[in-house]
Order: C-alpha cells, then sequence, then structure tokens
C-alpha cells in the first residue's frame, strides 16, 4: 500500500499542544479531517489543515492515488530545536523562558 506525506518544519508551537489535535484526524477521510481542523479552536487546527491538503495533493499528483479513498493514516509532531529565552526575576535573577519548535508529519493512504 503507498502513501504519501507532507512535513512541517520548525513550525513556532509546542509538539504537545500539536498533538492534540493530531488525535482527533488520525484515521480519518481526507474531507472529514479538513472539517474537524476548520472547527476546531486551536492554533494548530491551520497548520494542520493546510498539511492535510497538502499531504492529499502529493498523493494525487505525485503518486496517482485516487482522492476519493484517500484518509490520514499517520499525524504526529516531533520535537524541534528549542529557542531559550530570559526573563528578568526578582533579587537580579534570570528564569529561562523556552520556546518549543515542533516538526510535524500528516501521512495520508489509499484505501483498500
Amino acid at each position: 500500500m503507498s502513501e504519501a506525506k507532507a512535513t512541517l518544519t520548525y513550525a513556532r508551537i509546542s509538539p504537545r499542544k500539536v498533538n492534540i489535535v493530531c488525535d482527533l484526524i488520525r484515521g480519518k477521510d481526507i474531507d472529514l479531517a479538513v472539517g474537524i481542523l476548520n472547527n476546531t479552536p486551536k492554533k494548530a487546527s491551520p497548520l494542520l489543515a493546510k498539511l492535510v491538503k497538502s499531504a492529499a495533493a502529493n498523493a494525487e499528483n505525485n503518486h496517482g492515488m485516487d482522492a476519493s479513498k484517500l484518509y490520514v493514516s499517520a499525524a504526529y509532531a516531533n520535537a524541534g530545536p528549542i529557542i531559550k529565552r530570559m526573563r528578568p526575576r526578582a533579587h537580579g535573577r534570570g528564569y529561562r523562558i523556552d520556546k518549543r519548535t515542533a516538526h510535524i508529519t500528516v501521512v495520508v493512504s489509499e484505501k483498500a
């Protein structure tokens, strides 16, 4: 069974927050997944919607798959590099603020 994927690297959002939204669309048809993402009020939703559409287009154009049979077979976010910043605190101290990044991947496959 063939599959196509789309990847977004260095997205400025925590992978933990992205994986919550990934759980909503994993295993769903492409149209249903895009509908869910369009109605989910999370920062990761537009990023994932764009990725799902891109993966579907890759499957159709590069791998010759049937668009009506596509579903999201895998969706996950891995940790990217952490941007480290300092926040001033009392008595001249500084606390570190970690600004996390994510590498997001969406894989689509054809139903048998």
